[in-house]
């Protein structure tokens, strides 16, 4: 990757140039950061390509501000429903609001705030990187000097400073990753919509694009992080929606969606493996034991909470080295959520 040979050189550009709030004195940055807590909230959204296939379902959704996942298997909807929010398409019922902008009635002002890194290239042949990113600019309202200023700063910030003047149907990969995200980025949105951003990456580049997503939500820009692949989403996000079908299946915090049932814990013990076990069922305990990692996860009657494990441990002589609530993984949640939608379908 271009720069990682001068690590310190690299990131006092890109701390020079963040594109954070503070650049946006000028009346050539457009934008000041918005104070609603919803930046997307859409209702009843539905669209059918010809007169099967629907690609969204009645999805409804709302979305505070910050680092949001919106995590779905491959033709679960998630692009479409990018570009009706971005009013590239039109729904055929529903309705929404970005940035408490209405995307049908206020489209031209909704792509002005937003910034929008599409999954597929979309790059002018024979056209070199800062002029292809100050065209973009442009078109995003601001004026020609600032705009051609503004796409070195951010060609810089995301580590293609000194390819900016090359043409760009030479960039490999990683670097046509980054420079989407230079023109997601250059006019100082308030929101961006990142479509499978880490899409073709190796691990060294994934890696950079998922810091440089982080840095983006620290200073103040809210981010809807499209992608098939959970662990971007359970690295920089704070909040989830599982899409599937064209409907959405599961949200909430990463918290609450891994929170363990109240009555589910998990187990790590010493001693006599069977006869614990047996005097956990019969106090009624659900039991399921892994005998090569050691891990026990049980499920205790309701109400009992901790008091059934505690008596058959004592009464058995067994030791208890950990005894903690249980936790799903989000990959867990995940097949779920899939799962239990496709079963609904069928």
């Amino acid at each position: 990757m271009e720069g990682h040979g001068q690590v310190g050189e690299a990131e006092a550009a890109r701390l020079a140039c963040a594109p954070v709030a503070s650049m946006n004195s000028d009346a050539d940055y457009p934008n000041s950061r918005p104070s609603a807590e919803t930046v997307v909230a859409v209702s009843g959204l539905t669209l059918t390509y010809g007169r099967r296939q629907r690609a969204l379902d009645g999805l409804t959704m709302q979305l505070p501000a910050g680092c949001n996942g919106l995590l779905g298997p491959n033709g679960a909807g998630k692009s479409t429903l990018i570009k009706v929010l971005l009013g590239l398409l039109k729904a055929d019922a529903g309705n929404g609001r970005v940035l408490d902008r209405d995307i049908c009635k206020d489209r031209a002002e909704v792509r002005r705030r937003v910034g929008y890194m599409p999954e597929r290239d979309a790059h002018v042949p024979g056209m070199v990187a800062v002029d292809y990113v100050s065209m973009m600019a442009e078109l995003s309202g601001m004026r020609k000097v600032p705009a051609v200023k503004r796409a070195h700063e951010v060609l810089h910030y995301v580590d293609l400073g000194e390819s900016r003047y090359r043409p760009v149907d030479g960039f490999s990969a990683g670097m046509r990753q980054r420079l989407k995200l230079a023109s997601a980025i250059v006019h100082d949105p308030d929101l961006l919509l990142l479509d499978e951003p880490t899409n073709g990456l190796d691990p060294q580049g994934r890696r950079y694009m998922l810091d440089l997503i982080q840095e983006l939500s620290r200073a103040g820009i809210s981010i809807v992080l499209s992608t098939h692949l959970l662990p971007d989403v359970q690295e920089v996000c704070q909040r989830l929606v599982v899409v599937s079908s064209g409907k959405v299946t599961r949200e909430g915090t990463v918290a609450e969606l891994t929170r363990g049932m109240e009555r589910q814990y998990k187990v790590q013990f010493v001693g006599d493996g069977p006869s614990f076990l047996a005097a956990l069922e019969e106090r009624g305990v659900q039991t399921s034991y892994d005998p090569t990692s050691g891990d026990l996860r049980v499920v205790v009657p309701e109400g009992s909470g901790t008091a059934p494990v505690l008596e058959a441990a004592a009464d058995t002589g067994t030791g208890l080295k950990h005894l903690t609530p249980g936790m799903r993984s989000l990959e867990e949640v995940f097949l779920e959520s899939v799962e239990g939608d496709a079963h609904g379908d069928s």
